[in-house]
């Protein structure tokens, strides 16, 4: 097993990476496209794309799995880039494809959840980063974790974790519509004790 991180000398087409997970939070993935803009000249964003490697797990089907930075991969591919650098953190080539998917799960490499949170089967993961749908909860999470709400966490897919806890507080309606309205109510409730199970909570305002 490679516990090393690896880096790939030849890129891989971003399109022949496979997600480990269903959903995005596409208000995420368009201001990432927006800094990537911001590296004006063709070089800056070369150097842009080499400091963030993607890190993935190599499967039986000689596959590169995606196992974190989905909204960067799927922001670069939409901004048109056609390969990029993989870090592989995992060889999991012996493992027979049957068991593939729970050693994912078991290793908490991989997150099933549709964009209401349910759990799906393996096989219904997307094929393309391109088809990642969007969870505006995700979005949602990670805009409260940049604003203070909660602290950054090695807990696997944390933000879906916070995703979820706020798809239960807060409508939808309220995220499409007025997402500045609903950051104030994400605040509010990732004070709460209700949150307190959540990683990253950072407790309530002290009243010292």
């Amino acid at each position: 097993m490679a516990n090393v991180r690896e880096p790939r000398v030849h890129p891989i087409p971003i399109l022949s990476l496979r997600p480990t997970q269903m959903t995005v939070g596409m208000r995420e993935v368009k201001e990432k496209r927006q800094r990537f803009r911001e590296h004006k000249s063709k070089k800056k964003q070369e150097e842009m794309i080499g400091r963030h490697m993607i890190p993935v797990v190599q499967g039986p089907d000689e596959r590169f799995y995606v196992v974190d930075h989905h909204h960067l991969a799927r922001a670069l591919h939409d901004e048109g880039i056609k390969d990029i650098l993989v870090t592989v953190i995992g060889d999991l080539t012996m493992v027979g494809k049957d068991a593939f998917w729970g050693v994912m799960d078991n290793k908490r490499w991989a997150y099933p959840y549709d964009a209401k949170g349910e759990r799906r089967h393996f096989k219904d993961l997307p094929k393309s980063i391109s088809e990642l749908k969007d969870d505006p909860f995700r979005s949602l999470a990670g805009e409260l974790r940049r604003a203070g709400g909660f602290a950054k966490d090695t807990t696997p897919f944390s933000e879906f974790l916070w995703a979820d806890f706020l798809r239960r507080h807060v409508s939808r309606k309220m995220v499409e519509d007025d997402f500045g309205h609903a950051m104030e109510k994400a605040l509010s409730l990732a004070k709460s004790k209700d949150a307190i199970y959540l990683p990253g909570w950072c407790g309530p305002a002290s009243d010292d």
